[in-house]
């Protein structure tokens, strides 16, 4: 532990038996996060996994011609890094910073070890892998048939889940290439929440003012992918 800093912040160590955290945390190195810092790129291998503590990372697609879209978003309930144990040592996408903290870095075969004994966090990747895949399916059904309203939305309560705070550091510009559209929607549908008194939105800083008007206004979408992770890694 470091200061205010405990690996057991991040959902995934916490869950482990003391006789396993405590055969990991020797080699859990805690590291700055800072926004914008690009953890993994497509087709690169990656040598540690990161278990966010304060930091929130964004999992990419990235498209030819430079578009991208987010298909999950990675806190404190989970890890970055899972073609290492999953035997596809890369990934077609990429993992940014996109609110900054802090994170412990593990060598990658640290963690295939541990997973490979067969023991608790085998069980813990998996069920997480089960809880991400169902945030991948529904972010895509969600950009297909939802208004933007309701994206932000389910944008917005998705990072709450994994602050401490209400408030986000992030400008309107960086939100629109997330959601994969136009900046001009992404002000329209911030403007909306804001005159509904849902959020305050100035200078690169949203505050969410009525986080249960915000669950009113949602799609379903949010509701599936957190009633899956309260199931899968309670």
């Amino acid at each position: 532990m470091h200061g205010s800093h405990d690996p057991r912040q991040n959902h995934l160590l916490a869950a482990l038996p003391a006789d396993e955290f405590a055969r990991l945390s020797r080699y859990l190195e805690l590291v700055p996060m800072p926004l914008g810092h690009v953890l993994s790129e497509s087709g690169i291998p990656m040598r540690h996994v990161y278990f966010p503590t304060t930091a929130i990372v964004s999992r990419l697609y990235v498209l030819a011609d430079g578009a991208s879209d987010e298909i999950a978003v990675v806190g404190n309930e989970g890890v970055i890094g899972v073609s290492l144990f999953m035997g596809g040592a890369t990934s077609p996408r990429r993992t940014v910073v996109e609110s900054a903290g802090h994170a412990y870095r593990l060598q990658g075969q640290v963690l295939m070890d541990e997973f490979y004994r067969g023991k608790t966090m085998m069980h813990v990747l998996l069920r997480y892998i089960q809880a991400v895949l169902t945030q991948m399916a529904q972010t895509a059904v969600c950009n297909r048939h939802h208004s933007l309203d309701q994206q932000l939305c389910r944008w917005l309560l998705l990072r709450l889940d994994r602050m401490s705070s209400n408030e986000l550091t992030i400008t309107q510009d960086l939100i629109a290439i997330l959601l994969g559209v136009r900046r001009e929607g992404i002000t329209e549908a911030a403007g909306n929440l804001q005159r509904a008194g849902l959020i305050e939105y100035k200078r690169g800083h949203i505050t969410v003012l009525n986080r249960a008007g915000l669950e009113a206004r949602v799609c379903e979408c949010y509701a599936v992918v957190k009633k899956e992770f309260d199931r899968l890694l309670p």
